[in-house]
């Protein structure tokens, strides 16, 4: 029997993803691709879910980039398409950027659980998430230029704004490894816990969110990425802007009021 190579489940508001091919180091084939494009187009329009948690099966990599027997192959046109998944990856536009949230806008907060190496696509991946928890056995690479190719969904262009210009350039250039302590002193990751924990510190995480105002985690989110390379004044304008979608909700009144009355909030999202 055949197992998919994504896993979803449902806490309440929070969906939890995981990439499934710990045989393969998790690497991201065609069918994986596809799936996860599917499932985090899904998340995205469905208002139920309120936040994402991304980790990977095992303890081997949270995931170790394209499969490089599948995926990279078949992009660079070194292998004919022979499936669906490959037909799908190869003629719809849009599929790989999705999975790293590029060009692709995922209005709700997404927590990556790393649970090992993280490398290539899966490190492009991680750039596009909001909150990062890694084991203590985590590294991080983006290898793409000692494999002839360049990190394509995001890297160049995230990875210089989320962590200091020289570390991200000698990541790029040369292809080489940080270990998680360095990638927390970066910035790069939120937090270190243990294996153990890293699956309950991530839903802790998620249903304190997953708790809060929908449309004021939404517009936080908004904002904070399209402000990214603004101008303070430019800036300062979609800020108001979100302040004035937020404060003409029901949950901008239901706030202040459950906390006068001292009793828990219930927000609806309108």
């Amino acid at each position: 029997m055949t197992h998919s190579p994504l896993l979803t489940r449902r806490d309440g508001a929070v969906l939890v993803l995981t990439l499934n091919r710990p045989e393969a180091r998790n690497a991201l084939s065609p069918e994986l691709i596809c799936r996860l494009a599917d499932t985090l187009a899904d998340a995205a329009e469905d208002p139920a879910i309120r936040c994402l948690i991304l980790t990977g099966a095992g303890e081997q990599a949270f995931c170790s980039g394209g499969d490089l027997a599948l995926s990279l192959p078949l992009l660079s046109g070194a292998r004919a398409p022979q499936t669906d998944w490959d037909h799908r990856l190869l003629n719809e536009d849009g599929l790989d950027a999705r999975i790293a949230f590029r060009g692709f806008e995922m209005n709700k907060p997404v927590i990556a659980a790393i649970n090992g190496p993280c490398m290539a696509g899966g490190m492009e991946m991680l750039l596009g998430t909001d909150i990062r928890l890694a084991v203590p056995h985590a590294r991080f690479a983006l290898p793409e230029a000692a494999r002839g190719v360049i990190p394509f969904a995001g890297a160049l262009v995230r990875l210089p704004r989320q962590i200091p210009y020289a570390l991200a350039m000698e990541m790029l250039l040369t292809g080489a490894a940080i270990d998680a302590e360095t990638a927390l002193q970066a910035g790069l990751v939120s937090r270190i816990v243990p294996s153990d924990d890293l699956m309950p510190a991530a839903m802790e995480i998620a249903q304190r969110i997953a708790e809060n105002a929908p449309i004021a985690v939404r517009e936080i989110k908004r904002t904070v990425t399209a402000a990214s390379g603004l101008t303070l004044n430019d800036g300062f304008d979609l800020e108001d802007r979100a302040k004035d979608v937020v404060m003409a909700t029901d949950d901008a009144r239901e706030g202040p009021r459950a906390f006068i009355e001292k009793r828990k909030a219930v927000y609806h999202g309108r």
